[in-house]
């Protein structure tokens, strides 16, 4: 299996895309200014085990659909992408599975995606899987809202999760 890497604008700033033979692996949103910082590539080399290579232009695909994405366009991903699900794995992925299903402007709550999945009751499990999830934005974990209806957290980052719920709110 080969592993091959590049990155992709967002409105939070470049974000590292790397892709296996089977489909996108990992999309994660850079927690710094450089998404190209050493410990960035070592963190999902180790999840990997195996160095993905720089690949520039294997993310054009992916770029035109958060563009469109960003734009206002009520983009499907796993519609257009396919995805490699290897670094997530039992009720994780079915979780993030789920969440794939729920719809452009929709909101489910943790425990109705928890009732979906398969698993009642796992509600802080389907936090633990869109905290952890190797597919920002892309996989929409953002619509996985707390049970009151408030939108809760997005990493160590809310104020991203309240603009793409906003953003999906006028499209």
């Amino acid at each position: 299996m080969t592993f091959r890497y590049d990155f992709a604008p967002t409105p939070f700033g470049d974000a590292l895309a790397v892709f296996s033979d089977e489909g996108i692996v990992r999309f994660d949103l850079s927690e710094s200014d450089d998404p190209s910082v050493p410990w960035l590539l070592e963190n999902v080399s180790g999840q990997l085990h195996s160095v993905p290579e720089p690949d520039p232009g294997a993310a054009d695909e992916l770029a035109h659909l958060l563009a469109d994405y960003f734009d206002g366009d009520a983009v499907r991903f796993d519609e257009h992408l396919r995805f490699d699900w290897r670094l997530s794995t039992g009720f994780a992925r079915a979780a993030l599975q789920t969440i794939s299903t729920i719809e452009w402007g929709q909101t489910l709550s943790y425990g109705e995606v928890a009732m979906l999945a398969g698993r009642p009751g796992a509600a802080r499990a389907v936090g633990t899987a869109c905290r952890l999830t190797p597919f920002s934005v892309i996989v929409p974990v953002h619509r996985v809202v707390r049970s009151d209806g408030s939108a809760g957290q997005y990493g160590a980052h809310p104020e991203r999760k309240r603009f793409l719920l906003d953003l999906e709110s006028h499209g």
